[in-house]
């Protein structure tokens, strides 16, 4: 057994059934190794593609994201998808092969420790025979611990090499978060005492915690709203109280009760300037509470009032403990009126002028039709671009595991590979891959990846024929556009060329072929839907304004 070998029967022996990737021959070894050890290998056409499906299936199935490239160009062309993985603080295993140490001339060779760290990602390597297993579990330690994008990097030489002795994976220990400290909690409770208007938030830190459900218990004890960043969407997907996320994509009714709150109580969310939309969702005068697991995180963004280092599960299992014994309760404030805000202030429920005509569909209008249509057991995964809102907003999920939001990078091209990901971690559902026409083009070629893995997805593409964020932004100052406009693209016939099905959508009406291939789901759809391009985004105007 050589070490590429053990190494592929270790990595089974962690835990890995599912990974990702595309072969050369600096990774072909460790690849059936795998294989041959049981786990399933799902190659993609292009290797952004294929981390990005990693990417995909760690965030919605809760386990480690496993993908593996070859070296050098390999693992150039994965990067973008690595840098989102990794400021998504996704748990994600790259294993990438690498030059051998004497190889000091070869085409291959590039930085590959030193790329990773530019983005943010961890780097390992596998640097002996005999400390490969070692060096393998403390990379997974890293990634799964510290939810953490970790690149692994596997020399040739020492992959060659012969393996000393038989595999022993020692198991990697359960990595514990400590209790919050009980002075910060002291002094929290101490605030939403003094509340009259309490907003809790739920951000990508709550999920990844498990937090929903005493989130929910703490909102019930203080009479809170609840509401989630866009990374949290799905969160509080089961409760009436829930007010959808807020930011750019907040609904009427999470604007105002945002606007109105005197305290908010952020757990696992980052406050960034999309989730406070530029600060002008939380008002001077609200007292803010951050909780996160990194102290780095605490206040980067924003001034806090109170914070807590820890886990979100923890601190708010701990913060309804000292409520408990303080016999706080405040129920009272969720009643009728509370009720029939959340219920006016969805965004399924605002009037908006249809701007569709007999060959262009308004965007709002057709995402409000797939909301009606799709099964409720659904994932909806949302690439970059100025169409991104609107599934975002229109599109129901029934839990924090049916939304994927490449959006921690904003690089247009990831939204398919993450959605065929998730439709691997979640085969029970119909996966929606929500996709603009040049994020669609950049990743074309894996829709034959779709098809040849017999995926039970939709791709909706959000057709404009443009870079639609360019288009709006630059062209109200007079700017030439025609270097962001295309020639419309037929998606359709490109999809059925690949043996998917293929649907142009100009009205409403013509969604009525969804409902036919809802019954049968035999083949992957795509909705080559041509929106009305004139139709701004109200979320992208409020950017633009505020920079």
């Amino acid at each position: 057994m050589n070490v590429a070998e053990a190494l592929g029967a270790a990595l089974s022996r962690l835990g890995v059934e599912h990974f990702f990737g595309l072969v050369g021959s600096g990774n072909l070894e460790v690849t059936n190794a795998l294989r041959t050890n049981g786990a399933r290998f799902y190659p993609a056409r292009h290797e952004c593609v294929a981390v990005g499906m990693a990417d995909g299936y760690a965030r919605t199935s809760g386990r480690v994201g496993v993908a593996t490239v070859h070296q050098g160009p390999g693992l150039t062309n994965a990067m973008t998808a690595v840098t989102e993985a990794a400021k998504a603080r996704t748990p994600l295993l790259l294993v990438a092969a690498d030059t051998s140490a004497a190889a000091v001339l070869s085409n291959f060779r590039v930085d590959q420790a030193g790329l990773a760290g530019a983005v943010g990602a961890g780097s390992a390597r596998v640097h002996t025979p005999a400390s490969a297993i070692n060096d393998l579990v403390r990379a997974w330690r890293e990634a799964r611990d510290g939810r953490h994008t970790v690149v692994l990097n596997l020399p040739l030489d020492v992959q060659g090499a012969e393996f000393p002795a038989p595999v022993a994976v020692p198991e990697p220990l359960t990595f514990v978060p400590p209790s919050p400290a009980p002075g910060p909690v002291h002094a929290v409770a101490d605030l939403i005492e003094k509340s009259e208007r309490p907003v809790i938030l739920g951000g990508r830190g709550a999920v990844l915690s498990g937090a929903g459900a005493s989130l929910e218990e703490l909102g019930e004890r203080i009479g809170a709203p609840l509401v989630t960043s866009a990374n949290g969407n799905g969160l509080f997907s089961a409760s009436p109280w829930c007010a959808g996320i807020s930011g750019g994509f907040a609904s009427p009714a999470a604007a105002e009760l945002m606007g109105r709150a005197d305290l908010l109580l952020s757990f696992g969310a980052s406050l960034n300037m999309w989730t406070t939309r530029h600060g002008t969702l939380v008002g001077p005068a609200t007292r803010v509470v951050q909780v996160d697991l990194e102290s780095a995180a605490i206040g980067v963004h924003r001034r806090v009032d109170e914070a807590i280092v820890g886990d979100a599960s923890l601190v708010v299992g701990a913060l309804n403990e000292e409520l408990g014994r303080r016999s706080y309760s405040a129920p009272g404030r969720r009643g009728p009126e509370l009720s029939h805000r959340l219920a006016a202030g969805r965004w399924t429920e605002q009037a908006y002028e249809d701007a569709s005509s007999n060959d262009l569909i308004d965007p709002r209008t057709l995402s409000i039709a797939l909301d009606r249509m799709l099964p409720r057991e659904r994932v909806v995964a949302v690439d970059s671009g100025h169409f991104m809102g609107w599934p975002a907003m229109y599109l129901s999920v029934p839990d924090a595991r049916g939304f994927v939001f490449t959006q921690s990078y904003q690089a247009v091209g990831l939204g398919l590979g993450s959605a065929m990901g998730a439709a691997i971690a979640n085969p029970g559902r119909v996966t929606v891959a929500c996709l603009g026409d040049g994020g669609a083009l950049m990743t074309a070629g894996d829709l034959e990846t779709m098809v040849r893995l017999g995926l039970d997805m939709v791709v909706v593409i959000y057709n404009d024929s443009a870079y639609g964020a360019e288009v709006h932004h630059f062209g109200p100052s007079g700017h030439p556009l025609d270097t962001v406009r295309f020639p419309d693209t037929d998606f359709a016939a490109l999809a059925e060329g690949l043996g998917a099905r293929g649907l142009t959508v100009r009205r409403a009406a013509d969604l009525e072929a969804l409902a036919s291939w809802l019954e049968e789901r035999d083949k992957p759809l795509v909705v080559d839907a041509k929106v009305a391009p004139f139709v701004v985004a109200e979320w992208l105007e409020e950017a633009f304004r505020a920079h």
